[in-house]
């Protein structure tokens, strides 16, 4: 590479670029969770993020109780109930720590007398996000099913092997509202139920921007009554005009240059231009106080040409764990952001086809995160083409390892109930754009659901990292959404 317009003269090696992009912009890089500081997670009052409440209880009767009985029933005499209540409580008071939320249990445990009639009437009169129940006693399995049965709240229900026999499990295995786990001390499960229910509730406060037409209003999505605030285009054409070539978006741009293993058609006013997109969208989050942001940009590319596609500013976003959705569509944005909330991993929006001759899944778009892993991972190369579609401006090439699991998924909110497509498999290509058409960044995938890669269901579907349909799965039974694969 030559030396341009910006001062440089060499690509920077991998590690060097992870560095850098930690200064960029005087610290505007904050590494891993920086989404959660505009969500609002630093609960200063003015984003809108209520640390989620969980309010659970452990369910058994004294140990010197059975004692006078005589008899112990499963788990048995050896099984130290009180030992593992505090051990657990331990643990718990951890994870609460460690996910930001509160995990309030009762003080003593609950026996089949009027203690399980309280607790119900707490959760009643004041719904908090979830529940976590765990019972130490077979036939205390009833305490946990009158509050499932006298409750309407979301339900981790947690028995360590040899408490519950195979009936009480089967009842609730697939139960709506409910995610059973029924596995040796697997505490993290329980912290896996627990985010699963800490996401939910920043899906309900998480505001998203979203950029399109020429009014200003704001609306709720389902299921979880997240918040959109739809701002004119007008307000991004104008930000972006007024943007000048300042020191950050400079440095962005060399950062961009520096990383990339090659660029192809953009010249470097070209990148110059694609970091002021970047810039343009942290005025807007900050001035909005949103946690995600979408864009209808696909008017703004057509002539006359009223900025440049902003899809480098994208990948920077969600490289920082800032959902952005492409071309306004809501329930892609959701399931970036609840990918964010769920895995802290971004989300590959992208046009769906297939081989058929190969039975192969392939996905396509103009942007995509390079740091696929999370924020706190390293970036994956990318080449910088132009927007394949529009012909011009600067856009990522993500190259994906070959050989990486992988699930893609998307809520569609709006149906009844709201359902979520899931599916998982591996990375076997990314083709280049040519010979293939579509768009810049290209994946190849071998499914795993499927026999017939033409059954994917939906568009603009969100890929991300690891196999995680179980989990999905899981989540979807807890909030009441279909799981459709």
């Amino acid at each position: 590479m030559t030396r341009g317009t910006f001062g440089f003269s060499s690509l920077m090696p991998r590690r060097q670029f992870g560095l850098a992009m930690g200064t960029i912009a005087g610290g505007l890089w904050a590494g891993p969770g920086l989404w959660k500081v505009f969500a609002g997670e630093n609960n200063d009052g003015t984003r809108g993020i209520t640390p989620a409440k969980v309010r659970g209880a452990f369910l058994y009767p004294p140990t010197t109780q059975l004692r006078q009985e005589g008899y112990y029933s499963w788990p048995g005499s050896s099984f130290d109930a009180e030992g593992r209540h505090a051990q657990y409580l331990q643990e718990l008071r951890i994870m609460e720590r460690d996910l930001g939320m509160h995990i309030e249990m009762e003080d003593k445990p609950l026996n089949l007398d009027d203690s399980v009639q309280r607790f119900i009437h707490g959760v009643r009169e004041s719904p908090p996000d979830g529940l976590l129940l765990i019972p130490f006693k077979k036939s205390h399995f009833e305490g946990v099913r009158r509050i499932l049965d006298e409750t309407s709240v979301p339900a981790v229900v947690f028995a360590t092997q040899g408490i519950l026999l195979n009936a009480q499990i089967q009842s609730l295995r697939e139960r709506p509202g409910v995610y059973l786990i029924n596995s040796l001390d697997n505490l993290d499960a329980v912290r896996r139920g627990m985010t699963m229910i800490r996401a939910a509730r920043r899906m309900k406060d998480t505001l998203i921007v979203n950029i399109d037409g020429a009014d200003t209003r704001e609306t709720e999505a389902p299921p979880w009554g997240t918040r959109i605030r739809t701002i004119p285009h007008q307000r991004f054409y104008s930000a972006f005009q007024a943007m000048s070539a300042t020191d950050e978006v400079q440095r962005l741009a060399r950062e961009y240059l520096r990383h990339a293993v090659r660029h192809v058609e953009p010249s470097e006013e070209d990148v110059l231009d694609a970091a002021k997109t970047y810039f343009v969208f942290k005025q807007i989050l900050e001035s909005e106080q949103a946690g995600a942001v979408m864009m209808n940009c696909l008017p703004g590319l057509r002539e006359p040409h009223q900025h440049v596609p902003p899809c480098m500013g994208f990948m920077s976003l969600r490289d920082e764990g800032i959902p952005a959705g492409c071309e306004s569509d809501l329930d892609a944005t959701l399931t970036m952001l609840l990918i964010q909330a769920l895995f802290d991993r971004p989300g590959f929006q992208h046009n769906p086809s297939m081989d058929t001759e190969k039975n192969r899944y392939f996905g396509a778009h103009c942007t995509c995160a390079s740091r696929m892993g999370g924020p706190d991972r390293p970036p994956e190369p990318y080449i910088l083409r132009n927007h394949a579609e529009a012909g011009w401006g600067c856009v990522p090439q993500v190259l994906f390892p070959i050989g990486q699991e992988v699930t893609f998924t998307k809520l569609l909110s709006r149906e009844t109930p709201p359902q979520m497509l899931v599916y998982s498999g591996k990375i076997v290509g990314c083709p280049p754009n040519p010979p293939t058409g579509g768009c810049r960044t290209n994946v190849e995938l071998e499914l795993d659901e499927l026999d017939d890669a033409c059954g994917v269901k939906g568009h603009h579907l969100c890929l991300f990292y690891g196999r995680h349909a179980r989990d999905l799965r899981i989540f979807c039974q807890l909030h009441h959404l279909q799981a459709v694969s």
